[in-house]
C-alpha cells in the first residue's frame, strides 16, 4: 500500500512527536533507536499523556522484571490471551518479541493459533492453561488451581506475575481493539 492509501493506525487522534510530552517523544526516540521503528501502540497512546505513562510503568514492571517466568514465557502468556481476546494488534507485536526472545521462529504462531497443540514444555501449558483461566475466569480460581500451578514449579509471586500479565494485556487488547490499532508492518517479518 502506498503511503497515501494506507489505513490509519488509529480511529483516535495520534499526536505527532513534536506535539507529545518531552518525556514520551524521547522514549519514543529511542525505542526508535534501538528498533528501527516506533511500534505504533506508542504513538497511539501518546494520544493520553498520563494514561501512556501509567501504562508504560506497569508493563515494563511487568515485563521487564528478574524472576523465575523468562521473557520469552511472559510473552508467551500475551500471545496466547491475545490471541482468545482476538486482539490483532497484540498477537502480530506480541508475536514478533516471542519469536526473537525464544529464539524460535514457529514458537509464536503456535502458541497463537493454539497453545494447547504448542511445542510448549508441560509447565509453559500450565502457565497458560492457568493465564487463560485468569483472562476468562478469574472469579473461578481456586486453590486446585494454585496446586497445579505449586506442582509444575510456580511459587506465589509466579502466579501472581502471571495472573498480573493476563490480567493487565485484557486491558491493553481492549484498547488496541477498540482504537483499531493496526501492526506495524516491521513486525510481521521479525524473527523469523
Amino acid at each position: 500500500m502506498s503511503a497515501q492509501t494506507e489505513p490509519p493506525i488509529s480511529r483516535f487522534p495520534v499526536p505527532t512527536l513534536a506535539e507529545m510530552p518531552d518525556d514520551i517523544r524521547e522514549r519514543l526516540l529511542a525505542v526508535q533507536e534501538k528498533s528501527g521503528f516506533i511500534p505504533n501502540v506508542f504513538l497511539v497512546l501518546a494520544h493520553r499523556p498520563e494514561e501512556f505513562r501509567a501504562f508504560m510503568a506497569y508493563h515494563d514492571a511487568l515485563m521487564d522484571k528478574p524472576g523465575a517466568l523468562t521473557k520469552a514465557e511472559r510473552e508467551m502468556i500475551v500471545v496466547t490471551t491475545s490471541n482468545a481476546n482476538q486482539c490483532q494488534y497484540c498477537v502480530v507485536a506480541h508475536g514478533a518479541i516471542l519469536r526473537i526472545r525464544a529464539k524460535n521462529p514457529l514458537i509464536a504462531d503456535q502458541v497463537a493459533i493454539n497453545y494447547r497443540k504448542a511445542d510448549v514444555t508441560p509447565r509453559q501449558k500450565a502457565m497458560l492453561d492457568f493465564a487463560m483461566k485468569v483472562a476468562f475466569e478469574a472469579y473461578a480460581v481456586n486453590d486446585d488451581d494454585h496446586d497445579t500451578m505449586a506442582r509444575h514449579g510456580f511459587n506465589p509471586e509466579d502466579v501472581w506475575d502471571i495472573a498480573a500479565i493476563a490480567a493487565f494485556f485484557g486491558m491493553s487488547n481492549r484498547l488496541a481493539n477498540i482504537t483499531s490499532m493496526r501492526p506495524n508492518e516491521e513486525f510481521y517479518s521479525m524473527g523469523r
